[in-house]
């Protein structure tokens, strides 16, 4: 395989999963609040869904939902909807020193679940096998996998370890109450938005 392509898998890669996303404003507001560590299994389950994903569009499941554009529509439905879920519970937490019983900190199965709705993911993943599949050898594909899970969880980690450092600087509650406000509320606009590209705007 060519060191070209190669160097493909990883900028590809990279611009994906590090650019700002439904994914990542949650890991930056999640570590803010309840710090990093407690944010780890959301980058886990977030990363292992996009795999997961991955694997399954890129070993023939594409080919089968492309004849059917009405599964596209549903998926973008229920993406918008759990993205304003996800948001509204960014929106409306409480940073750690307000928190008893924690149960605004976005788990494993949000990570995982947030993923696999998320249409930005789906984009990623059918680009990316369009790109660096090949109709002769498994490998290319693999390979990518590969490459593409461990860019994943280090740019996500990144974003998680960045917003632990921003709770550094914010050390007031209102303006972490703020800052959460803005991120929350960015995701309830995104996902109004998608729900209106999907039922009005044509």
């Amino acid at each position: 395989m060519q060191f070209s392509i190669l160097v493909s898998m990883f900028i590809f890669s990279l611009s994906m999963s590090i650019s700002p996303g439904p994914i990542n404003i949650t890991i930056l507001s999640t570590s803010l609040i309840h710090g990093f560590k407690k944010t780890l299994p959301f980058i886990s389950g977030a990363t292992l869904g996009f795999t997961l994903l991955l694997i399954i569009l890129g070993f023939g499941f594409s080919q089968t939902i492309s004849h059917h554009p009405i599964f596209f529509k549903i998926l973008e439905c229920t993406g918008a909807l759990f993205i304003f879920y996800i948001g509204q519970k960014i929106m409306f937490s409480k940073p750690e020193i307000e928190v008893v019983k924690n149960i605004s900190v976005a788990s494993f199965t949000d990570g995982f679940l947030l993923q696999w709705l998320n249409p930005k993911a789906w984009i990623a993943c059918l680009s990316g096998i369009s790109l660096f599949s090949s109709p002769i050898s498994y490998f290319p594909l693999i390979l990518f996998i590969l490459i593409y899970f461990v860019i994943c969880y280090i740019s996500l980690i990144l974003w998680g370890i960045s917003g632990h450092k921003l709770s550094k600087i914010f050390t007031n509650t209102s303006n972490i109450k703020t800052l959460n406000f803005l991120m929350g509320g960015s995701l309830i606009l995104f996902a109004i938005y998608m729900l209106l590209k999907i039922f009005w705007i044509k």
